[in-house]
């Protein structure tokens, strides 16, 4: 196989789009500037929700607490959502737009987002309430009970989100090629795993962009493909795309991330156990009490989240990322299927492959295209 080289003059790899990755650099920006102003407003809607005694009125209505708890949620949701519906819009409509992504219509957008905020007004009750009954049957050791809870909650969602969720936003149907299925099963097996079915995701209704994943667990274990990869990648290239994510299984990182979310989440609970006692002494007092601190709760959480873990969690990831890199290049022996697989969606999802070493620590769950690029020419098989 002739062998290719960084172009060291461009330093760019010659698979990559010299102009697109110029432009992948202005969209990353861009995307990167619209998330820190969401990250803003969302701050000071819950700081107003708090400070302005809004939360406070609402949680201690003259109701049973169970419907105090469902008004809270509903009005908490609702403002929630209307607040960042303008930003919402313009990221995920009309920047999308913009750069050619987005295939959705007014009409179709406004839909999606109905049925994420429904979807949200079950599920969020749902683990709000589990916690909020874990505060009041566990008063002393709370933190402890959450945090077991974290794992079981992480099972069910992982194994029902392929078979409930997602089928909520698009369809997944059975790929009928069987060329290529038969490709894919002899590379699951290599591996020693059992299909739970291959499926082509309607992506394309949404947006332009590619991507394939491995999902669910057990009996709800399925490869799901968007259309748009199907459509612009050749059979080899998305084999290797398939044998990235079976990686994924080989190395059985679900299970990792699960027990490792479950660690990082006891320790968030235990921290916040501590400020929450510390600077707001009514917390764990009454019902209504912990429910006028949501908005405190959840901001210490996140604020915890992402300073203590952030950077920790995304290293982790693209360690990951790279193991199941090397299991594409073990399974699936063709180099330069990788290569093309990996520069192809560099160029047509307009994804930075060479970005500072900073946006790499704070934001890439991936390694950049550039480095996995420069990982599978160096390969060598054992």
């Amino acid at each position: 196989m002739k062998n290719i080289m960084v172009h060291k003059k461009k330093n760019i790899h010659p698979l990559l789009d010299a102009e697109k990755q110029h432009r992948a650099r202005q969209y990353e920006k861009e995307k990167r500037v619209l998330g820190l102003l969401g990250s803003v407003i969302s701050l000071a809607f819950v700081l107003w929700y708090y400070f302005s005694g809004f939360s406070y009125q609402i949680a201690h209505l003259e109701f049973s607490f169970i419907w105090t708890f469902l008004i809270y949620v509903l009005i908490f949701l609702t403002l929630s959502t209307l607040l960042g519906l303008p930003l919402g819009y313009y990221s995920g409509y009309v920047h999308e737009h913009k750069w050619g992504f987005s295939n959705y219509n007014h009409k179709t957008w406004a839909l999606d987002q109905i049925k994420s905020f429904l979807v949200s007004l079950v599920l969020f009750p749902l683990l709000l309430g589990l916690l909020y009954w874990v505060f009041a049957t566990f008063p002393d050791i709370w933190w402890l009970v959450a945090g077991a809870a974290t794992a079981i909650v992480s099972v069910i969602f992982a194994t029902l989100f392929p078979v409930v969720i997602a089928p909520i936003f698009n369809k997944y149907d059975p790929i009928d090629n069987e060329d290529l299925v038969n490709q894919l099963t002899e590379i699951l097996e290599k591996a020693g795993l059992k299909p739970g079915g291959f499926f082509k995701q309607d992506m394309s209704r949404q947006t332009k962009k590619e991507n394939a994943f491995l999902a669910g667990l057990g009996k709800t274990r399925r490869v799901v493909m968007a259309d748009n990869l199907l459509e612009h990648m050749s059979h080899g290239e998305i084999s290797s795309v398939i044998a990235h994510e079976v990686g994924h299984y080989k190395y059985r990182h679900l299970s990792k991330n699960i027990v490792i979310g479950t660690a990082q989440q006891l320790i968030i609970f235990y921290l916040l156990d501590s400020i929450m006692k510390k600077f707001f002494p009514d917390f764990l007092t009454s019902n209504a009490a912990n429910l006028a601190l949501f908005p405190m709760i959840g901001l210490i959480m996140g604020i915890l989240s992402g300073f203590l873990f952030g950077p920790l969690n995304n290293w982790i990831s693209r360690y990951f990322e790279r193991q199941a890199d090397q299991t594409s290049l073990e399974l699936y022996s063709q180099k330069e299927d990788f290569l093309g697989a990996m520069a192809g969606l560099a160029n047509r999802n307009l994804s930075n492959a060479y970005p500072s070493w900073w946006v790499k620590l704070l934001y890439y769950s991936h390694p950049p295209i550039g480095e996995r690029l420069t990982f599978g020419e160096e390969f060598q098989h054992d």
